[in-house]
């Protein structure tokens, strides 16, 4: 036979090039793949400014944090620790005077001159500061001295030193310089001559501050010796010893200040001549 017989040949495929097969379009095109990659792009984007703003919050919240904890360093525990200690020195001069008017009942239970630890028996004045605070048995943190008073130190704090009243020795003091209260934060201003007084149940005891040491180890306990050659002092006598951390805000070494007895005046003659105005 001829060629007539033959089935005529179909068109190459304009899109292919390939004979017999249909042209199938392409999924998307270009202008798909556009809109796909900046949609990746914007979520990606969405996505990093999501967590820069989480950080960003985080860092925020953080400061705010720091910021308050500050506040309440250096403000808010001063406040309290003034009231307490403002509210502790009223109510030993309360219960001193019921006791001179005889309204009080004595504590048959303690023996006279001493006290348990914490508990509050005298009030310091530091005249030309504008300092009064109570003074409370032991030297412990939390216990007294976070409460603005000012702490004795004693045998259980393993650093014995005199009461007031004691015919010699040496009255050995703790207080703190910054914070709950911060009744020692100017004592680096006391200059030779300046009073401490000490105020009981009976008498007034009006020290002289005579010296100061403006840095030393905290291991230098001698600073509370009975005679604290340190401050000058080379006979035994009625002292007082002041101690307080430094620089400010920091506890890596201690400023003492050394007084020595001048008056001692009973409570019922009045107030010396040092808290007159």
């Amino acid at each position: 036979h001829g060629a007539t017989d033959r089935p005529p040949a179909r068109p190459d495929s304009p899109a292919t090039g390939t004979t017999g097969t249909t042209a199938l379009p392409e999924t998307g095109g270009r202008a798909a793949r556009r809109k796909a990659a900046k949609a990746a792009a914007k979520a990606a984007k969405q996505t990093g400014t999501a967590i820069s703003n989480v950080i960003g919050e985080l860092f925020i919240t953080t400061g705010v944090l720091l910021m308050l904890f500050v506040v309440y360093q250096l403000w808010w525990t001063n406040v309290e620790a003034r009231a307490h200690a403002n509210g502790q020195a009223d109510s030993l001069q309360e219960q001193w005077d019921r006791a001179e008017a005889g309204e009080a009942d004595e504590d048959e239970d303690r023996e006279p001159g001493v006290f348990s630890p914490g508990e509050g028996f005298a009030i310091i004045y530091l005249p030309t500061l504008d300092v009064r605070a109570p003074i409370a048995e032991g030297v412990d943190p939390k216990g007294v001295l976070d409460k603005g008073m000012v702490g004795h130190y004693t045998a259980e704090d393993r650093l014995p030193t005199a009461m007031p009243w004691d015919e010699e020795g040496n009255f050995g003091l703790a207080g703190h310089r910054n914070t709950h209260g911060e009744p020692f934060r100017f004592i680096n201003k006391l200059e030779p001559g300046d009073p401490i007084v000490i105020e009981t149940e009976s008498t007034y005891y009006v020290y002289e501050m005579a010296s100061r040491l403006d840095s030393t180890s905290p291991s230098n306990i001698a600073v509370l010796d009975p005679v604290p050659d340190q401050g000058g002092f080379t006979e035994p006598g009625r002292y007082i010893t002041l101690t307080t951390c430094t620089p400010e805000f920091t506890s890596t070494y201690r400023m003492i200040v050394w007084g020595q007895l001048t008056e001692e005046r009973p409570r019922s003659e009045g107030k010396p001549d040092a808290l007159v105005d």
